[in-house]
Protein backbone atom coordinates (compact mmCIF):
# COMPACT_ATOMS: atom_id res chain seq x y z
CA UNK A 1 0.00 0.00 0.00
CA UNK A 2 1.30 3.79 -1.04
CA UNK A 3 1.17 6.89 1.04
CA UNK A 4 -2.00 8.12 -0.68
CA UNK A 5 -3.52 4.95 -0.55
CA UNK A 6 -2.38 4.20 3.02
CA UNK A 7 -3.59 7.71 4.29
CA UNK A 8 -7.29 7.42 2.18
CA UNK A 9 -7.89 4.36 4.32
CA UNK A 10 -7.60 5.83 7.54
CA UNK A 11 -8.90 8.82 6.48
CA UNK A 12 -12.44 6.69 5.64
CA UNK A 13 -12.08 4.78 8.67
CA UNK A 14 -12.27 8.63 10.89
CA UNK A 15 -14.74 9.71 8.34
CA UNK A 16 -17.42 6.94 8.91
CA UNK A 17 -16.77 5.56 12.59
CA UNK A 18 -16.96 7.04 15.77
CA UNK A 19 -14.49 6.78 18.70
CA UNK A 20 -16.39 3.75 20.27
CA UNK A 21 -16.21 1.45 17.25
CA UNK A 22 -12.91 1.35 15.85
CA UNK A 23 -11.49 -1.78 17.32
CA UNK A 24 -8.45 -0.16 18.94
CA UNK A 25 -10.62 2.42 21.00
CA UNK A 26 -9.47 2.39 24.82
CA UNK A 27 -11.20 4.87 27.36
CA UNK A 28 -7.94 4.59 29.82
CA UNK A 29 -4.52 3.64 27.60
CA UNK A 30 -3.18 2.31 30.69
CA UNK A 31 -0.67 -0.15 29.24
CA UNK A 32 1.04 2.79 27.61
CA UNK A 33 0.88 5.21 30.55
CA UNK A 34 2.53 2.93 32.80
CA UNK A 35 5.46 1.87 30.42
CA UNK A 36 6.13 5.54 30.12
CA UNK A 37 5.57 6.17 33.53
CA UNK A 38 8.30 4.11 34.17
CA UNK A 39 10.73 5.81 32.19
CA UNK A 40 11.48 8.26 34.56
CA UNK A 41 10.37 11.36 32.61
CA UNK A 42 10.75 15.02 33.65
CA UNK A 43 7.26 17.08 33.24
CA UNK A 44 9.83 18.76 30.22
CA UNK A 45 10.19 16.06 28.12
CA UNK A 46 9.29 15.57 24.56
CA UNK A 47 7.15 12.84 23.90
CA UNK A 48 5.80 11.89 20.42
CA UNK A 49 3.36 9.45 20.16
CA UNK A 50 3.27 8.09 16.59
CA UNK A 51 -0.02 6.82 14.91
CA UNK A 52 -2.04 8.59 17.85
CA UNK A 53 -5.02 9.28 16.00
CA UNK A 54 -8.10 9.73 18.27
CA UNK A 55 -6.31 8.25 20.72
CA UNK A 56 -6.60 9.43 24.42
CA UNK A 57 -3.25 8.66 25.42
CA UNK A 58 -2.66 11.92 24.42
CA UNK A 59 -5.21 13.22 27.48
CA UNK A 60 -3.58 10.85 30.09
CA UNK A 61 0.05 12.87 29.24
CA UNK A 62 -1.44 15.83 30.01
CA UNK A 63 -3.43 15.44 33.18
CA UNK A 64 0.33 14.23 34.07
CA UNK A 65 1.09 17.73 33.73
CA UNK A 66 3.55 16.74 30.59
CA UNK A 67 4.22 19.51 28.44
CA UNK A 68 6.00 18.85 25.45
CA UNK A 69 3.74 16.21 23.36
CA UNK A 70 3.70 15.45 20.14
CA UNK A 71 0.76 13.38 18.10
CA UNK A 72 1.41 12.21 14.77
CA UNK A 73 -0.50 10.61 12.07
CA UNK A 74 -1.91 10.36 9.02
CA UNK A 75 -5.34 11.31 9.54
CA UNK A 76 -6.18 15.05 9.76
CA UNK A 77 -9.54 13.47 10.74
CA UNK A 78 -8.17 11.59 13.69
CA UNK A 79 -6.21 14.28 14.86
CA UNK A 80 -9.04 17.18 14.48
CA UNK A 81 -11.37 14.81 16.91
CA UNK A 82 -8.34 14.35 19.15
CA UNK A 83 -7.76 18.42 19.45
CA UNK A 84 -11.34 18.89 19.53
CA UNK A 85 -11.75 16.95 22.56
CA UNK A 86 -9.14 18.27 24.71
CA UNK A 87 -10.36 21.50 24.12
CA UNK A 88 -8.50 24.24 25.37
CA UNK A 89 -5.72 21.97 26.48
CA UNK A 90 -5.28 20.81 22.69
CA UNK A 91 -3.56 24.05 22.10
CA UNK A 92 -0.71 22.65 24.01
CA UNK A 93 -0.23 19.51 21.56
CA UNK A 94 2.13 20.19 18.29
CA UNK A 95 -0.09 17.97 15.76
CA UNK A 96 1.74 16.48 12.88
CA UNK A 97 0.11 15.42 10.03
CA UNK A 98 2.11 12.92 8.46
CA UNK A 99 3.29 9.09 6.82
CA UNK A 100 6.08 8.59 9.89
CA UNK A 101 7.73 6.44 7.05
CA UNK A 102 7.92 9.93 4.58
CA UNK A 103 8.35 12.48 8.04
CA UNK A 104 11.85 13.76 8.96
CA UNK A 105 11.72 14.91 12.54
CA UNK A 106 13.06 18.12 13.53
CA UNK A 107 13.82 17.78 16.90
CA UNK A 108 15.02 14.85 19.24
CA UNK A 109 12.64 13.11 21.42
CA UNK A 110 13.00 11.33 25.01
CA UNK A 111 10.29 9.34 24.32
CA UNK A 112 8.56 7.33 21.17
CA UNK A 113 5.04 5.66 22.03
CA UNK A 114 3.37 3.75 19.43
CA UNK A 115 0.61 1.40 20.05
CA UNK A 116 -0.19 -0.70 16.38
CA UNK A 117 1.18 1.08 13.68
CA UNK A 118 4.71 -0.45 13.52
CA UNK A 119 2.62 -3.63 12.62
CA UNK A 120 0.91 -2.26 9.85
CA UNK A 121 4.09 -2.07 7.85
CA UNK A 122 4.23 -5.09 5.82
CA UNK A 123 6.70 -3.60 3.47
CA UNK A 124 10.16 -4.10 4.14
CA UNK A 125 11.09 -0.21 2.73
CA UNK A 126 8.83 1.29 4.95
CA UNK A 127 9.93 -0.92 8.14
CA UNK A 128 13.69 0.49 7.15
CA UNK A 129 12.19 3.79 6.64
CA UNK A 130 10.55 3.64 10.00
CA UNK A 131 13.55 2.84 11.90
CA UNK A 132 15.40 5.15 10.26
CA UNK A 133 13.28 8.21 11.48
CA UNK A 134 13.19 6.21 14.51
CA UNK A 135 17.19 6.54 14.88
CA UNK A 136 17.04 10.47 13.73
CA UNK A 137 14.15 11.18 16.38
CA UNK A 138 15.45 9.61 19.58
CA UNK A 139 18.07 11.23 21.52
CA UNK A 140 20.33 9.01 23.32
CA UNK A 141 19.10 7.58 26.46
CA UNK A 142 15.88 8.21 25.30
CA UNK A 143 13.16 5.51 25.44
CA UNK A 144 11.04 3.31 22.89
CA UNK A 145 7.46 2.33 23.68
CA UNK A 146 6.18 -0.41 20.84
CA UNK A 147 2.95 -1.87 21.21
CA UNK A 148 2.33 -4.18 18.66
CA UNK A 149 -0.27 -7.76 17.88
CA UNK A 150 1.86 -10.66 19.38
CA UNK A 151 3.18 -13.89 17.84
CA UNK A 152 -0.84 -15.23 19.38
CA UNK A 153 -2.91 -11.96 18.33
CA UNK A 154 -4.97 -10.97 15.23
CA UNK A 155 -3.11 -11.67 11.52
CA UNK A 156 -5.32 -8.84 10.83
CA UNK A 157 -6.63 -4.98 11.55
CA UNK A 158 -9.08 -2.79 9.92
CA UNK A 159 -9.11 -5.11 6.78
CA UNK A 160 -5.47 -4.86 6.51
CA UNK A 161 -2.51 -7.34 6.89
CA UNK A 162 -0.14 -7.04 9.64
CA UNK A 163 2.94 -8.53 11.34
CA UNK A 164 2.77 -10.21 14.64
CA UNK A 165 6.34 -9.29 17.02
CA UNK A 166 7.75 -10.86 20.04
CA UNK A 167 10.17 -8.51 22.12
CA UNK A 168 12.81 -10.28 20.43
CA UNK A 169 11.70 -9.99 17.11
CA UNK A 170 11.52 -6.27 17.22
CA UNK A 171 15.08 -6.03 18.87
CA UNK A 172 16.52 -7.60 15.68
CA UNK A 173 14.37 -5.21 13.89
CA UNK A 174 15.59 -2.25 15.56
CA UNK A 175 19.47 -2.99 15.96
CA UNK A 176 22.20 -2.87 18.43
CA UNK A 177 21.47 0.70 19.05
CA UNK A 178 18.37 -0.26 21.33
CA UNK A 179 18.49 -2.08 24.24
CA UNK A 180 15.20 -4.23 25.37
CA UNK A 181 15.23 -3.11 29.17
CA UNK A 182 11.16 -4.16 29.51
CA UNK A 183 8.18 -6.28 27.37
CA UNK A 184 4.80 -7.12 28.69
CA UNK A 185 1.63 -8.89 27.62
CA UNK A 186 -1.58 -7.19 27.19
CA UNK A 187 -5.08 -8.60 26.41
CA UNK A 188 -7.15 -6.00 25.06
CA UNK A 189 -10.68 -6.16 24.84
CA UNK A 190 -12.04 -4.51 22.07
CA UNK A 191 -15.80 -2.50 22.31
CA UNK A 192 -17.30 -5.35 20.56
CA UNK A 193 -16.16 -7.60 22.79
CA UNK A 194 -13.37 -9.45 21.24
CA UNK A 195 -9.56 -9.87 22.44
CA UNK A 196 -6.59 -9.10 21.02
CA UNK A 197 -3.09 -10.47 22.39
CA UNK A 198 -1.01 -6.81 22.21
CA UNK A 199 3.05 -7.47 23.00
CA UNK A 200 4.26 -3.88 24.60
CA UNK A 201 8.19 -4.23 24.39
CA UNK A 202 10.64 -0.98 26.01
CA UNK A 203 13.61 -0.42 24.52
CA UNK A 204 16.49 2.31 25.38
CA UNK A 205 18.87 4.03 22.89
CA UNK A 206 22.55 3.08 23.89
Amino acid sequence: MDEIDRQAHWENVYRTKREHEVSWFQENPAPSLDLIAHAGLSNEAEIIDIGGGASRLVDGLIDRRFRRVTVLDLSAVALAAAKTRLGPAGAEVEWVVADVTRWHPVRSYDLWHDRATFHFLTDPADREAYVACLKKAVRPGGHVVIGTFAPDGPERCSGLPIIRYDAETLASVFGAEFTLVDCRRHDHLTPGGNTQQFQFSVFQRN
